[in-house]
């Protein structure tokens, strides 16, 4: 799968033009626009944890949005009545995304859903795959059962994180890989798009990551934007 560009890690505060060499962490609304001609999505639903719900600390010269308000202002701007619905709520873990916000993002009929669930379940002690895997699969299936184009999403290594203490790092790195690999495996299964930024270059590049070590920033959330308008234009024919 293409993402995003390689990006160097020293970085201006005030970043350049969007798309530009100065600042690849964002793409401008040309591209954007380019990316997404003739989608077809006129509903756009998004269900999942902090990730989904766009948790991120301001940063200067970037909108202070989640990634996948970025998405849907990309998408309205060619289809103006595009409707819009976020569930997403920090905290959650599979099983709880799974019942508390399935239920209100079929009832909206989305024909673009993203599913981002997980997260919080591999940071527990008793973590364990197939369980998670298991609600993953559950969510994408119902959607796409009605139609939808699915977007799973593998989170970020953020190992890579100054944040992280080393000791944390080669276990949560596994764990993130095994979520990963699952949930890549249910994407391709089902026929649903996915976001593998576990393996993209972004995420070795430490100025994407909040204070937290778990969370992006706003950098952070504007080029995962990029990489999922990337792949979403990919999977139009739209290929640059």
């Amino acid at each position: 799968m293409n993402t995003a560009d390689t990006v160097a890690h020293d970085r201006p505060k005030n970043p350049g033009v969007p798309g530009s060499p100065d600042n690849p962490y964002r793409l401008a609304f040309a591209q954007e626009d380019a990316y997404l001609a003739g989608a077809p999505w006129r509903r756009f639903a998004v269900i999942g944890d902090s990730i989904a719900e766009g948790i991120g600390e301001p940063t200067e010269g970037f909108p202070d949005q989640g990634w996948t308000d970025t998405i849907a202002d990309a998408l309205r701007r060619a289809t103006p009545d595009l409707a819009y619905l976020n569930l997403g709520t920090r905290d959650l873990r599979a099983d709880e995304i799974r019942a508390a916000q399935l239920g209100p993002a079929l009832d909206f009929d989305p024909d673009l859903a993203v599913v981002v669930a997980g997260g919080n379940d591999l940071l527990r002690r008793s973590f364990a795959i197939e369980p998670v895997a298991r609600h993953i699969d559950a969510m994408v299936a119902a959607l796409r059962d009605t139609g939808a184009d699915v977007v799973t999403v593998g989170l970020y290594d953020c190992t890579a994180s100054p944040y992280i203490p080393e000791e944390l790092r080669a276990p949560l790195a596994a764990r993130l890989h095994e979520l990963n690999n699952r949930t890549w495996e249910i994407a391709l299964a089902r026929g649903a798009i996915h976001l593998d930024y576990t393996n993209d270059p972004g995420s070795a590049d430490p100025s994407l990551y909040g204070s937290d070590g778990l969370h992006g920033n706003r950098r952070g959330h504007a080029y995962t934007a990029a990489v999922a308008v990337r792949t979403l234009g990919a999977r139009l024919g739209n290929k640059r």
